[in-house]
């Protein structure tokens, strides 16, 4: 299916947040999800479903001033 992920057009197979991690080869614990600008706590991602034109932003903590 077809969505935006950080705001680039992209074709995946996931169908949950969770899986959407995987697929991407995102490991770790230290960012955010956020799915159609709503933050999703973490406790979440296995349940909530991901449907096709849905914006995802990964937010990750960067360092610097």
């Amino acid at each position: 299916m077809r969505v935006t992920i950080n705001g680039e057009a992209r074709e995946i197979n996931a169908s949950s947040v969770d899986a959407l991690l995987r697929e991407l080869e995102y490991e770790g614990t230290h960012f955010a999800i956020a799915l159609n600008y709503d933050v999703l706590p973490k406790s979440r991602w296995a349940e909530t479903p991901i449907n096709s034109g849905d914006e995802i932003e990964i937010i990750t903590p960067r360092q610097g001033g």
